[in-house]
C-alpha cells in the first residue's frame, strides 16, 4: 500500500493504492469494480467534501495505476471526504484491515422514511472505507458472509466508541482474497477466518473512531 497526494479544486488530497497484481479476487460495494471478480488493485481516494462530479467512475479510473487510459488492469475504486493519510491498520492471524474513518454524519441503518442527512455532499461520498485482505481463497457465499462480518465488526466498534450509529450513509468495503487454493466455505464471525477479519476490522475502526476529528474533512 502506498500513499500519494494530488491537488484538485485547490485542495491537497491523498490516495491509498494497493497494487496486488494478478491472482486476486475481490468483493466490494465500491462504484468502480464493485461486485465479485478478479481485480488487481484497490484505490481509496480522498475527494473534496462538497464533491459534485457526475463521473465518479471515470474519475476513479483516472486516479488508478493505469491513469485515464485504463491500462492498469481491473481494480476497485472508493471515495471518501476523510483524510486518508490518517488511515488505521490492524492485523489478526494473517488478516489485515485498513480503515479510513470519517464521522461527520453518523447514521443508523434503519431510519424513518424521509430522514435526510443534510451534511452529505451532492454525490454521496463514503466516509468509512474498509479494505480487508485475507491469505486464503473463498467461495462466493463465504465472501458475501465476510462482508456481513466486516460490517458488523465496524458497527460494533463505532457503538463501543460512543457513536450512536451503525456507520454512515455511504460507507464502502472491499475484501481481497487469493484467486487460487482451497476455498474456505464460511466467512461468519465464528468461522476461523471470519473471526480474524472481525477482530482486525474492529480494532482498525475503533482506533479510527477514537482519533477522528471534524478537521479531518478538508
Amino acid at each position: 500500500m502506498k500513499l500519494t497526494y494530488r491537488v484538485e479544486e485547490g485542495a491537497r488530497l491523498g490516495a491509498l493504492l494497493w497494487e496486488f497484481g494478478p491472482g486476486w479476487r475481490m468483493i466490494s460495494s465500491a462504484m468502480l469494480g464493485g461486485g465479485i471478480g478478479v481485480r488487481e488493485w484497490v484505490l481509496n481516494a480522498q475527494v473534496v467534501a462538497g464533491y459534485a462530479r457526475m463521473d465518479p467512475v471515470e474519475h476513479l479510473t483516472s486516479l488508478g495505476p493505469g491513469g485515464s487510459g485504463g491500462s492498469g488492469g481491473s481494480g476497485v475504486g472508493m471515495m471518501t471526504a476523510a483524510s486518508v493519510d490518517r488511515y488505521v491498520r490492524a492485523s489478526d492471524g494473517g488478516v489485515e484491515a485498513v480503515a479510513t474513518v470519517g464521522l461527520r454524519v453518523p447514521t443508523w441503518a434503519a431510519a424513518p422514511e424521509g430522514t435526510e442527512d443534510p451534511e452529505l455532499a451532492p454525490m454521496r461520498v463514503g466516509t468509512i472505507n474498509i479494505v480487508t485482505v485475507l491469505p486464503v481463497a473463498m467461495t462466493d457465499a463465504a465472501l458475501v458472509n465476510l462482508v456481513m462480518t466486516v460490517t458488523e465488526a465496524k458497527s460494533q466498534a463505532l457503538i463501543e466508541a460512543g457513536y450512536p450509529c451503525t456507520g454512515t450513509a455511504s460507507d464502502a468495503v472491499c475484501v481481497a482474497v487469493p484467486l487460487d487454493g482451497p476455498e474456505e466455505l464460511f466467512g461468519g464471525p465464528r468461522s476461523e477466518w471470519g473471526a480474524r477479519a472481525a477482530r482486525a476490522v474492529h480494532t482498525a475502526v475503533r482506533r479510527g473512531a477514537g482519533a477522528w476529528r471534524p478537521g479531518d474533512f478538508k
